[in-house]
């Protein structure tokens, strides 16, 4: 009774009301992190910050009503803000069940189209607990009106206010200072909001999404739409016309994308200890049915994954910094192969078995047209199934099945990867089946990469068998392509000696030609298939892809060009701005010739073609930015192309959705299922993997927030 006394008498004085309100909201958050946002935590570090980040925002959001000098205004202030911030928090909590994403400011002030999750299901997302959150509010001020809790009346001076808050502007700048050093660029290389919710807290998230708004919608309403006239015009003067021969090969057939994470071109036909690191990826290369490509580069900036497919899809590029998937993927206008496709009258499907929410996918893929994304929700990735980044390659693709055999086709089919990822850890179980022996290196995640690169490549090829026996791969072109670098260039000198390089004698050059990755179009249909010389990068993967399909891509604002066309722009711009072209290699301003390695000492002749190069690489990213930040496609619908509607596209209960179109055409249906006499190809699918008959289990490497979105696993 003593210690409640205490308490009680504490908070009768304005500082310890101030310090009961923050305990009790900081305890409801918390709450919410746990129950609702389940949002986890890897390390101690990051654990200690979970748990710490409400306190700071609190304490200048509250510490505002010190300002107020008489008892009469900084109650019913302080109450006040307690309650919007209460209010924000289960705004989110809402908006999350439906979701499993924070809401952002314009999701609050209704530009955003996903705000509909907040209108009519809002009642049907509450549950009991939900009291929690309001129950502090209503008691303390029951105990302010039976005066249980006493009015403090002594004035306070207006520095009170300013002590307060800088006392929170301290501990806000501590928390971001030590969360930068577990997470470096929090800020600026943003790929899954929940991050800065984890790092920083909902107030400093929303803070944070705010400025980055208000940012973008600064540029956004200064955009000129002139502009985009003028990036018309140089993409049209940049177009390359198809080769006839090559145009339409491809119509109306299935494509699938297999986004190979950091998979980088130097694993192609290498051995380590007498043993081909990818011997399966090595026949598909090699093959006679395969168009592959030995000068092909990644252009990834800071995006890195998402880089690589927002280049793959628009051939547009990413922005200079943080990606642009996360930063103006909600709302800006694409015109990417999902919606150019689909009005082709295929079927549009990303597979990826981590949480919707990383690198904004949930929202991008919408914008970006496409219709299904079968995401972590809808797989089992309990256990060991799952790596931290998602569900392990054999597994993605096998339990694709039930999705992939239901789509109409055509269709256009994404994988994305993520087991060989850094930091390239395989489980002993899958170990046994890896008939590969590590390198023996200076440095692990060197040795680690030919390890899972060699289980990536057990996992297309049973991927390729089960294509085979069901027939699919008949109508269907497999499009196979490295996302960004795997080794980084710290620890290329220890991958040298592999390369039968010289790791002392490692340079910049050196780093820029092992930026290149694997592309690689296979096919049946192919009989001509060789592995060309011809310099690329991503960006230039769509038209080609477009006139592969027999789709002309010049009405469209692209940036990349065909590979297989004669005027074809072999200067490839990395997103620094260095580049790489067959004679000349300019790296932070040195110039190497790209056959020899060796540094030059420019001509007259020779400088006025390499400022050529630089100049159009600058022209080229420039327009590539503007478009992007300012939303200039906004400006621009080429003919025949209906601009992309998101409210369309919703990812959850997408089998339901497949089996009910299915349904609707009947004996017109084009699924494989139907096709295959309505029977089921998931027995078809064979894998060595140990988990694939594993039972669920209760741990989960990956926090899928929302794992009731989706039932129909």
């Amino acid at each position: 009774m003593k210690t409640f006394k205490k308490i009680f008498g504490f908070a009768s004085t304005r500082v310890g009301f101030f310090c009961l309100l923050i305990c009790l909201f900081w305890a409801k958050t918390i709450y919410a992190y746990f129950i609702d946002f389940s949002l986890g935590s890897e390390g101690l570090l990051q654990f200690i910050l979970l748990f710490l980040n409400p306190i700071a925002t609190t304490v200048i959001l509250f510490g505002l009503a010190f300002f107020l000098k008489p008892a009469k205004l900084f109650y019913p202030a302080i109450i006040f803000l307690d309650f919007l911030n209460t209010v924000l928090l289960y705004l989110n909590v809402i908006f999350f069940r439906e979701f499993s994403d924070f809401m952002t400011v314009s999701t609050m002030t209704g530009y955003s189209k996903v705000d509909q999750g907040l209108s009519g299901s809002s009642l049907a997302l509450t549950m009991p607990h939900d009291v929690f959150y309001w129950l502090d509010i209503i008691i303390i001020i029951l105990l302010l009106i039976f005066r249980i809790i006493k009015i403090d009346h002594r004035q306070f001076e207006s520095r009170m206010g300013l002590a307060v808050v800088s006392v929170g502007a301290l501990l806000l700048s501590a928390n971001i200072t030590i969360a930068d050093m577990d997470r470096p660029q929090l800020l600026t290389r943003t790929f899954d909001r929940s991050y800065i919710v984890k790092y920083l807290g909902l107030d400093a998230f929303t803070v944070y999404d705010g400025i980055q708004t208000h940012n973008s919608n600064a540029m956004r309403s200064n955009a000129n739409k002139s502009e985009i006239y003028q990036i018309k015009n140089f993409t049209d003067q940049h177009y390359a016309a198809p080769d006839q021969a090559k145009f339409g090969k491809f119509k109306g057939k299935n494509v699938v994308i297999l986004h190979l994470e950091s998979f980088q071109q130097f694993l192609i036909n290498k051995k380590i200890n007498g043993k081909e690191v990818t011997p399966f990826i090595n026949k598909i290369y090699n093959s006679n049915h395969t168009y592959a490509f030995d000068n092909f580069f990644h252009q990834v900036g800071q995006g890195k994954t998402s880089d690589a497919e927002n280049m793959l899809e628009t051939s547009t590029y990413g922005l200079p910094q943080g990606s642009l998937f996360a930063q103006v993927g909600s709302d800006n206008t694409f015109q990417g192969a999902p919606a150019i496709l689909d009005q082709q009258g295929y079927s549009t499907a990303v597979f990826h078995g981590n949480v919707a929410s990383f690198w904004n996918r949930n929202n991008t893929y919408k914008n970006l047209g496409y219709q299904y994304f079968f995401d972590a929700s809808y797989y089992d990735t309990s256990g060991d199934k799952a790596t931290g980044y998602g569900l392990k390659d054999k597994l993605l693709f096998k339990d694709s099945t039930k999705y992939l055999q239901r789509l109409q086709q055509p269709f256009y089919a994404k994988y994305i990867t993520v087991t060989n990822h850094f930091p390239y850890q395989l489980d002993d179980k899958d170990m046994k089946n890896n008939r590969l022996k590590a390198p023996d290196t200076d440095d692990t995640a060197v040795n680690n990469y030919f390890l899972t690169a060699h289980y990536l490549d057990q996992s297309v090829k049973e991927f390729y068998d089960y294509l085979q026996k069901t027939g699919l791969d008949k109508n269907t072109v497999v499009v196979l392509y490295g996302d960004h670098y795997g080794i980084s260039n710290a620890e290329n000198p220890s991958l040298a000696p592999l390369l039968d390089k010289d790791g002392n004698n490692w340079n910049d050059y050196d780093n820029a030609m092992l930026q290149r990755v694997p592309f690689m179009i296979n096919s049946p249909a192919i009989e001509d298939g060789h592995v060309s010389s011809v310099y690329g990068g991503e960006i230039d993967v769509l038209p080609t892809l477009m006139h592969l399909l027999g789709i002309n891509s010049q009405k469209y604002i692209q940036f990349g060009t065909d590979l297989f066309s004669p005027q074809h722009d072999q200067v490839v711009a990395f997103r620094n701005r260095d580049w790489v072209s067959p004679k000349y290699t300019s790296i932070n301003g040195t110039i190497y010739d790209t056959k020899t390695g060796k540094e030059i000492h420019p001509t007259a002749k020779q400088r006025r073609q390499i400022k050529a190069n630089q100049d159009k690489v600058n022209m080229e990213l420039s327009f590539s930015d503007t478009l992007n930040q300012q939303n200039l496609l906004r400006f621009y619908q080429p003919e025949g192309f209906n601009k992309v509607d998101p409210s369309a596209y919703n990812y959850s209960s997408g089998l339901y959705r497949e089996k009910k179109i299915e349904r609707e055409r009947g004996a017109n249906s084009t699924s494989l299922y139907d096709t295959n006499g309505r029977q089921n190809t998931e027995k078809d699918y064979k894998t060595d993997a140990p988990e694939a008959n594993e039972p669920r289990s209760n741990s989960n490497r990956i926090q899928i927030t929302n794992p009731d979105a989706n039932r129909e696993k």
